[in-house]
């Protein structure tokens, strides 16, 4: 199982040492992967912006938008140039995550119905498709093949035929490994149903602290992103790992769950975070002076 990690792009105190520092720490230490987390409102950087950022100091590690709510980007085409851009830059690493998302302020605040989020994503998803294949005369072209590589997220029979029809694999946002578990029999099965070869990449997401402040962190964090979620809000704040152990265990119920891949989300913006990562993760630090 691959191990990614996220950029502190949702935490609070988040700066350019956050972001820029942390993906150098993070490309030298061998993470397969750097996410971003979305939002509209809340004082949170841009996805897309801040993968643009980290795909200027880094050289090999993925960008990852897990996910990227991609029905308030209302211009489809402008979406996947301002994708294929990047991944062009990052010379094919960018991975496009998106799904849905839940949040009525985001999508008042975008001029979008959110009765029409779904509809609105199948669109998007035809025209990104058309645009990244070269059928409208908008570039640039993906850096490899038809597109960049793609994954969508959701837990509903349509979004796993989106999955199928559209994507390379799904991520499953949270909720644990037991429902991750629980979760991939279907999509596999709507991926056989659509007749494609293989089998659809995996990819989950949880959230971590290390260090004295680490239950502190978590709750500020996590706490804060999901005060609008009510009994959900204290069930992310449990379901974070603090310290060591936690960390280690929810890695390795993850694989014994079959994830192709984990990242792991901060809630700290201390780019030493990224040093104790990989310190549990790996086993060693091979993390070079940031700077």
């Amino acid at each position: 199982m691959d191990i990614g990690i996220g950029l502190p792009n949702t935490v609070l105190e988040v700066d350019r040492a956050g972001i820029v520092d942390w993906a150098r720490r993070a490309d030298a230490a061998g993470f397969s992967s750097l996410g971003t987390i979305d939002r509209l409102v809340y004082p949170n950087y841009e996805p897309l912006i801040t993968l643009a950022a980290a795909a200027a100091v880094t050289e090999r590690i993925r960008l990852l938008t897990d996910i990227l709510i991609a029905p308030l980007h209302s211009n489809a085409a402008l979406l996947a140039k301002q994708v294929a851009t990047i991944d062009g830059l990052s010379q094919g690493r960018m991975v496009l995550g998106m799904a849905v998302g839940g949040r009525p302020d985001d999508y008042a605040a975008s001029e979008v119905e959110m009765g029409r989020r779904g509809r609105i994503f199948d669109e998007q998803l035809q025209t990104m498709t058309s645009v990244w294949a070269g059928e409208q005369g908008i570039g640039p072209a993906p850096f490899r093949g038809s597109r960049p590589n793609l994954l969508i997220g959701g837990t509903q029979p349509r979004s796993f035929a989106r999955v199928a029809r559209y994507a390379d694999g799904w991520t499953s946002g949270g909720g644990g490994p037991d429902a991750f578990a629980a979760t991939v029999p279907a999509v596999r099965q709507a991926w056989s149903d659509a007749g494609r070869d293989g089998s659809p990449r995996t990819v989950a997401l949880a959230y971590f602290g290390l260090g004295d402040a680490a239950a502190t962190d978590i709750v500020h964090t996590v706490g804060s992103y999901y005060a609008f979620a009510g009994p959900y809000r204290q069930m992310a704040i449990d379901g974070a790992a603090a310290g060591p152990a936690a960390v280690r265990a929810i890695i390795d119920g993850y694989r014994a769950a079959g994830a192709d891949e984990l990242v792991l989300f901060p809630t700290s913006a201390d780019p030493t975070q990224v040093d104790r990562l990989a310190e549990v993760a790996f086993g060693s630090s091979t993390i070079r002076p940031a700077g």
